[in-house]
């Protein structure tokens, strides 16, 4: 039996054709771009004639993945894009099978899809998250023209609605391969893991040869019985050991990573990993990046999820869709735990084609992913409780139905792995594991009341996983004073100052809380969302603990101090330039570490050691009081291994009222200070402030960074921007203050 798609583990970008095997490639260059519609697919390839009507519009040049939405999705002037956009490219086909197969491959393109080769229509598909192929054997080899046309224009009754908090991007954000298989092959080969005993696609006879994680061979046979294998080496997210299955039918080779082990959710109680009690320490993601929307490279995804295990993570959390395989590939050999979930995220329960498309899409999820061994938990939606897309009421029975049915479905499809859900609680029964909506400190009560809330929910539900909690922090933006735990919490302070308190504090009570399974916290990266334009980064959800760059804030610290089995040292304020006070007055320094011992040094003062205590809050017990003089202080911590080092100006002077900005470029940045009349900076601040540029250079705008929008917050009075130049230019500043506008202007020549 011949089938027509097919779905692979390997993620080599060429694999050689051999009497055995397939052959893979990317097309991830040679493409052209026009963000339009066209009338059809003969209007993409019509020959250009010069200086005729004909010649329009202009296509660009561009590689693969690419999102449409890059730089528009945090314009802070505009909605984004949402509209129908081409690519179109040509493609030497030579398929060294006889009587093979041509296939094109998609790793993820949004949101709708549809592909012609030449001016035939080969192919479509409705979801931006999950793999998909095309065939286009019936063109034979030689040249061939392909065009894509991708659409992300609202639409409710698809998934994810349009109400989610997070932008839909448009474009090919995923790679593209075109695949040459022989005339016989399966669409796919299904590993089911229980024990140590390993299921492999019984529906088909295959032959298949099992590798451990030290290259040992250790089974070499057939799939017609369950495969045992003795002694197993487990996988851990300490030691994530991975076996490989390298399985062939007829010329067809398929290469899969697995792993064994076991996992339980307690009832009323913690999780356990293959036996031992865990506490899962989590985070989420979104796939979204600084300059690039969705469209990621590997090596920024790379760096990403090294720096969540870095940070001390064991536990992920991929928000609200299907990702790439590789992030599925970096969790299993990182040794990163997931819930992965499809993108039924607010909206409602839609119609016929809404539901069949969330059906689909989690049947493409589970049969795609299921031999991951870091995937526990099935996501089957999230915030579904929220007023939807067809009506103000909230249609509880009809969300019901759809939650039940997907419910069965996951476990008729994998009956080894759990189901779970956030926020929807007349459909808490429904899943095995549910998480509530608790965010002590930012939309409820007080970070203090945390682990009330927290245990209440481990009470009332049977298995329960805290997903989601934090708040926003505004890199940069720092506040003195004011956080005494006793008089209540500030919910709303956007102040990196805060935000490490309220982190500090739940981690704190996480690491006591003995029948706790695990939090993750939201979400590892700040990222575009249509939602928030207001926001001191227009357009940017800031809860992460890095900026949309990856640059980490301060919170990715005290995460790292509780986490992290690598020894670490930070002093709290590095993006903090100037602090503010009396003369004389005492102020807290904090250092974030993992050490059992630190020493703290001002200006050269030694301010004594102190020993680590989870319990001695804030910082593990790592807090001092000082005073700070005028002008320059040195602050240094010191551990039996580690030393880290900053310098913060002091400034006892009062200001009054906004009434000036100075401006200045140093090191490819423009800075903004905010002063009064007599030019006494403003450090309480957060106006907005706006860049422009005239001249040979160029702004990193759009960007969604503390140093990347030319809209932006004041953090402290102080605002930045980098700038290329190269050659004349003047670059300007407007800042606005109780209905005026500040203005300042530099030329090169000034600089």
């Amino acid at each position: 039996m011949i089938r027509r798609t097919i779905t692979l583990a390997t993620t080599a970008l060429l694999l050689a054709a051999s009497a055995i095997g397939q052959v893979r490639q990317r097309i991830d260059s040679g493409w052209q771009f026009v963000r339009q519609d066209m009338s059809n697919a003969w209007e993409v390839f019509r020959p250009v004639q010069p200086g005729k009507p004909e010649s329009v519009p202009l296509w660009q040049s561009v590689s693969l993945p690419h999102c449409y939405n890059a730089d528009d999705g945090v314009e802070p002037r505009a909605n984004y894009y949402q509209g129908a956009a081409w690519y179109r490219t040509y493609l030497t086909i030579s398929n060294p099978y006889p009587d093979g197969h041509t296939l094109l491959e998609f790793e993820g393109a949004g949101q709708k899809t549809e592909v012609y080769a030449d001016t035939i229509k080969v192919g479509a598909h409705i979801g931006g998250y999950d793999r998909w192929t095309v065939d286009i054997t019936r063109f034979g080899n030689g040249r061939l023209p392909i065009a894509v046309r991708c659409d992300n224009s609202r639409d409710v009754e698809m998934i994810p609605s349009d109400l989610s908090d997070f932008c839909l991007y448009g474009g090919i954000y995923r790679h593209v391969s075109l695949l040459y298989m022989p005339n016989r092959y399966i669409e796919d080969v299904r590993i089911d893991v229980s024990g140590n005993t390993v299921t492999i696609a019984p529906e088909h006879r295959l032959n298949v040869e099992i590798i451990d994680p030290n290259g040992k061979r250790v089974y070499s046979g057939d799939n017609r019985k369950p495969i045992t294998i003795a002694n197993p080496a487990l996988w851990d997210v300490d030691t994530p050991r991975l076996y490989t299955a390298r399985i062939t039918y007829g010329e067809q080779l398929i290469v899969k990573r697995f792993g064994l082990r076991t996992f339980e959710f307690r009832e009323h109680g913690p999780f356990y990993l293959n036996g031992r009690r865990l506490l899962l320490k989590g985070t989420h993601r979104h796939e979204d990046h600084a300059g690039v929307g969705a469209a990621m490279t590997d090596s920024q995804t790379r760096r990403e999820m090294q720096q969540i295990k870095d940070m001390g993570a064991n536990f992920i959390r991929l928000g609200h869709y299907q990702q790439s395989d590789l992030v599925l590939e970096l969790c299993d050999s990182l040794g990163l735990l997931v819930w992965e979930e499809i993108p039924w995220c607010r909206g409602g329960a839609g119609g016929d084609r809404y539901q069949q498309q969330a059906h689909r899409m989690l049947t493409n999820m589970i049969n795609q992913h299921r031999h991951h061994p870091s995937v526990i938990l099935w996501g089957l939606g999230n915030e579904n409780d929220w007023p939807g897309d067809f009506s103000t009421k909230v249609d509880t029975l009809a969300i019901r139905r759809l939650m039940t049915s997907l419910n069965g479905l996951a476990h008729r499809l994998d009956p080894l792995r759990m189901t779970t859900i956030r926020r929807c609680e007349f459909c808490a029964d429904i899943v095995d594991v549910y998480s509530p909506s608790i965010w002590a400190g930012w939309y409820s009560r007080r970070y203090t009341d945390y682990r009330e809330m927290e245990q209440s929910a481990i009470r009332r539900y049977p298995r329960f996983f805290h997903a989601e909690w934090g708040g926003d922090s505004h890199a940069g933006r720092h506040a003195e004073g004011g956080f005494d735990i006793e008089a209540g919490d500030r919910n709303g302070d956007w102040s990196e100052s805060y935000i490490v308190r309220l982190f500090d504090w739940h981690l704190k009570e996480q690491s006591l809380m003995d029948s706790l399974t695990g939090s993750a916290f939201w979400t590892f990266k700040d990222f575009c969302t249509p939602l928030r334009p207001d926001n001191p980064i227009p357009y940017v959800n800031q809860k992460g603990v890095c900026q949309r760059d990856g640059t980490p804030k301060e919170s990715y610290y005290v995460v790292q101090s509780y986490w992290s089995g690598k020894p670490m040292l930070h002093i709290y304020g590095h993006s903090w330039p100037i602090r503010w006070g009396s003369e004389g007055e005492e102020k807290e320094i904090l250092v974030y570490s993992n050490e059992p011992e630190v020493e703290l040094f001002v200006n050269g003062r030694s301010y004594g050691k102190k020993l680590r205590s989870i319990t001695d809050y804030p910082a593990q017990g790592f807090h001092w009081r000082v005073r700070l003089v005028e002008g320059a202080n040195i602050v240094r911590a010191v551990s039996a291994t580690l030393v880290d080092e900053i310098t913060c100006e002091y400034q006892t002077a009062r200001w009054g009222t906004p009434a000036q900005i100075r401006l200045s470029c140093d090191n490819n940045f423009v800075t903004v200070q905010i002063c009064d009349e007599k030019g006494i900076p403003c450090l309480d601040s957060d106006h907005w402030i706006e860049f422009s540029l005239i001249g040979e250079g160029r702004l990193h705008q759009n960007l969604g960074t503390a140093t990347g929008s030319s809209r932006i917050q004041a953090a402290n009075g102080r605002a930045s921007i980098r700038l290329d130049a190269w050659g004349e230019y003047a670059v300007a500043a407007k800042c606005y203050v109780s209905g005026k506008t500040l203005m300042s202007i530099k030329k090169k020549s000034e600089q």
